[in-house]
């Protein structure tokens, strides 16, 4: 698989294809990405390469007649059909993974259609810019989920230049745009290398002792470093495809907005994965009613959002109970907690900063056995008690101590916003650049670990 902190991704494939698309007329850049984005899912999961192909053709095909209510009924539950028999047979046994990136490129197809249904579409587009649309590489995996109306309007303002320009004067702006995405990039690089790698390592080392033989102390420091695992493997992945995006001269997609700084956990899944949260707030919550019709229908439409939410991560009883858990804290705070604002401010904040995290821990074991041997460590209501292995906090914890310290840090807003306001700097780029070399010979010396959010 090309995974963007492969060095095979960052030193061979990327300056290749990026060559290639700024040297070739502006008029062919579409096509150049289509082969690009193609060949990088086929080196991903070739398997899949022609189910992948297949969609997008019968997407664009339905497209063309979606304006009738049945014809738009009929391809988005074929499109749900399918994402559901693959989560169901990868659940059930009979496949061992998913298709590499079908709960996005799914997303993706699903809006495209209730967009072209609802006329926000002013032409029937060509099929190379479905294909496209679909297929982009730096998005395809994991997202962010970007709306065909965003990435049409974008690829005909970067054009502009090139209709006005010569190749001389346009050089400067090309290399701009590579040396805007490449910091952005390597602020993703260094999360996933330097933090989330090192994080699943305490991870694994929790989990080989046994989650019914940790202590309780070790128990809440894993429960912090899977959050900040997940965080930083998520939000790094985030950062490289919106700068590669950028550096083919698209806007930068922000999908993370400081999650942790929330006061509330409805403000936390505004900002966390924020694509996906639109996604399911203008295709479902919305046309649902939202929360227009009164509490009880808000209530009923808020249960179908997080129901989906649930199983579009996977069918299994882990996500049904992690998005249950989160729909509960969100009824107490908007119809509870929220007529007292000061109550809602303590509560709130408890919420995002305890309780959230533990529902990482739900959402990481789906093994049922697994989640409650770890939940009885976390609060020993019953059975040997906190004493298990008292040891063990000292040992593990304390070897992970400065990774856990960094990755605490880094959930301060204002030292992230510092680097990314200040990356023209040369203070910052030289930062960024031996950060850049450091992570490059940390990945020589290991084999990468898949981002997490490949597996759905």
């Amino acid at each position: 698989m090309i995974n963007f902190s492969d060095l095979s991704f960052i030193f061979r494939f990327l300056p290749i294809f990026l060559l290639v698309y700024y040297v070739v007329p502006a008029g062919y850049r579409a096509y150049i990405t289509i082969i690009g984005s193609l060949l990088f899912y086929a080196v991903g999961d070739f398997k899949s390469l022609g189910l992948f192909c297949a969609l997008i053709v019968i997407n664009y095909l339905f497209s063309i007649k979606v304006k009738e209510h049945k014809k738009i009924l009929l391809i988005v539950l074929l499109d749900v059909s399918v994402l559901m028999f693959y989560k169901i047979m990868v659940q059930m046994g009979k496949f061992p993974s998913l298709p590499l990136g079908i709960s996005f490129f799914m997303f993706k197809m699903i809006s495209y259609q209730a967009d072209m249904y609802k006329g926000k579409m002013k032409e029937m587009p060509r099929f190379s810019e479905v294909l496209l649309y679909f297929s982009l590489f730096p998005q395809v995996i994991s997202g962010p989920i970007m709306r065909y109306q965003d990435m049409k309007k974008n690829r005909i303002m970067t054009g502009m230049e090139d209709r006005f320009l010569i190749f001389r004067d346009r050089l400067p702006i090309y290399l701009g745009k590579i040396e805007e995405g490449l910091a952005i990039f390597v602020m993703g690089l260094a999360m996933k290398v330097l933090i989330a790698d090192r994080l699943s390592m305490m991870w694994n080392d929790i989990g080989t002792i046994g989650y019914e033989s940790i202590s309780t102390p070790l128990a809440w420091a894993g429960v912090l470093c899977f959050s900040l695992e997940l965080y930083f493997d998520f939000w790094g992945y985030s950062l490289m495809a919106s700068a590669v995006c950028v550096m083919m001269g698209y806007p930068f997609i922000i999908n993370f907005d400081q999650p942790y700084a929330s006061k509330s956990v409805s403000e936390f899944y505004r900002r966390w994965h924020m694509t996906l949260g639109s996604w399911f707030k203008d295709y479902v919550y919305i046309p649902l009613g939202g929360s227009r019709n009164g509490d009880l229908r808000c209530a009923l439409n808020l249960l179908v959002v997080w129901l989906l939410t649930g199983i579009w991560h996977g069918i299994s009883l882990n996500f049904f109970l992690w998005s249950g858990s989160l729909l509960l804290m969100i009824y107490f705070e908007k119809f509870l907690w929220s007529k007292n604002d000061k109550l809602m401010a303590i509560v709130g904040r408890i919420h995002v900063l305890l309780f959230l995290p533990v529902t990482w821990v739900i959402f990481a074991l789906t093994s049922s056995n697994d989640l409650c041997a770890y939940l009885l460590r976390l609060f020993p209501v019953k059975g040997p008690g906190i004493a298990v292995n008292p040891g063990d906090f000292g040992k593990i914890a304390g070897n992970y101590r400065y990774i856990l310290a960094a990755g605490v840090i880094l959930l301060i807003p204002q030292i992230f916003k510092y680097i990314y306001d200040h990356r023209r700097n040369w203070f910052v780029r030289l930062f960024l650049m031996i950060l850049f070399w450091i992570c490059a010979v940390v990945v020589s010396g290991k084999a990468g670990n898949p981002f997490l959010y490949f597996g759905f």
